[in-house]
């Protein structure tokens, strides 16, 4: 039985993975699923540059504006509604697009990882949280030498996820499927270092203009407690341009660091997509 295609765009914050979504999606007849960990949440719109319902342009958007911002999202949710809308999408005869900058994401779904369902301790997280991500990393490097080798160092709640699953199963088990039903079609977006600078800069000003501060008092309103809002990545209590464009120049780093482990991405130049497009790449794969 031949595998099911899925095109699958990912790659740095700012490159322009939304709009090349949308372009591919018209052309292949396509669905756009989302792989950002922080549009899942709803009244999350400016501060992660979610799409619009113009820009969509009339492509189906899925797994956009799915959870509680007040609550965890955890991977495995993602993945159980992401493999449940690529078979939705596929049986009604369109091609399902995966498109984000959320690794983790997209590797729980192109990979196969079978995620363990540990419920959480509470008592072990209040006693975590105080604690730096060095001294997290520090703990998870002890108790599971192969997970510290894919996980954020930087991201807090992942890490004392992982030491909690490490906790109650001894390790985290990443067990990988041998014949996935779907043919997973990689592409990713970069831009040379200058060039993300000044894209990330621009789109920073932009998002204060269009209300950044207001959108955190919103949900500040709303019930989000502080502590959330920081796990959300609105750690700034004074947040300028400026400063939110360095959190971001530091998550996209870590973003290709994440990335750049896997072999089956064809990388393209987000600057150069006009001259050199993914189209015909795609084309040559889908046949």
């Amino acid at each position: 039985m031949a595998k099911s295609n899925v095109i699958v765009i990912l790659g740095q914050t700012a490159t322009g993975k939304s709009s090349l979504a949308g372009k591919i999606a018209k052309k292949f007849n396509g669905e756009v699923i989302s792989a950002d960990s922080r549009q899942v949440y709803k009244g999350l719109n400016i501060g992660t540059g979610k799409i619009t319902q113009k820009e969509m342009k009339g492509v189906p958007h899925h797994l956009l504006d799915v959870a509680n911002p007040k609550k965890k999202f955890t991977v495995a949710e993602y993945q159980e509604l992401c493999i449940s809308a690529m078979a939705d999408i596929v049986k009604r005869g369109k091609v399902p697009i995966i498109c984000g900058g959320t690794g983790f994401y997209i590797d729980a779904v192109t990979k196969g990882i079978v995620l363990p369902k540990v419920p959480p301790n509470n008592k072990l997280r209040k006693n975590l949280e105080n604690k730096s991500v060095a001294v997290l990393f520090k703990i998870l490097q002890k108790l599971d030498k192969v997970r510290v080798k894919n996980i954020d160092p930087h991201n807090k709640v992942r890490l004392i996820r992982a030491i909690e699953i490490a906790r109650a199963l001894g390790k985290v088990p990443p067990i990988i499927q041998d014949n996935p039903v779907y043919k997973f079609i990689k592409i990713g977006l970069y831009l040379p270092p200058d060039k993300l600078k000044k894209k990330i800069e621009k789109r920073m000003e932009q998002m204060f203009d269009d209300g950044l501060l207001n959108e955190i008092k919103k949900l500040k309103r709303s019930g989000v407690s502080d502590k959330r809002l920081r796990e959300l990545g609105f750690e700034y209590y004074n947040p300028t341009p400026e400063s939110v464009s360095n959190q971001t120049l530091k998550y996209a780093k870590r973003q290709m660091t994440w990335f750049k482990r896997d072999r089956e991405i064809k990388w393209f130049n987000a600057s150069e997509i006009a001259r050199k497009s993914p189209v015909k790449w795609i084309q040559k794969q889908l046949r």
